[in-house]
């Protein structure tokens, strides 16, 4: 873990406190994550997950993107971090759609980090 200092005011007082930042091998992986990347965060028996999946395919055809499918369960630190708040889609490193997906607005997402 790195950890960043940083100064927070607290009733007008200035106290020094220690940020942990996350090194996880998944959030380094999403954060170099390039714009046709697609990252499904999910686990097996979701209904809304593979309603999602199979949602977004013909998107990812279109754009030739490319589907990252994380379990969440296969880690302890994303089975906390995402819980029950399961299908997250994200695009590139930016959060596209939880628990369900907008398809206009998926498409719309996907031509803007195309087009960038």
């Amino acid at each position: 873990m790195r950890q960043a200092f940083i100064a927070v005011a607290a009733f007008g007082k200035m106290h020094n406190c220690v940020k942990t930042m996350s090194e996880h091998s998944e959030d380094l992986r999403l954060g170099a994550s390039g714009p046709r990347d697609v990252t499904l965060y999910s686990r097996p028996g979701c209904h809304l997950c593979e309603e999602a999946k199979t949602a977004i395919a013909p998107f990812l055809r279109e754009f030739r993107a490319v589907l990252h499918e994380v379990n969440v369960d296969d880690d302890p630190l994303l089975k906390e971090r995402y819980g029950c708040d399961v299908p997250v889609i994200f695009i590139g490193r930016h959060k596209a759609a939880k628990h369900r997906v907008d398809l206009a607005q998926f498409r719309r997402q996907l031509q803007e980090a195309a087009s960038s």
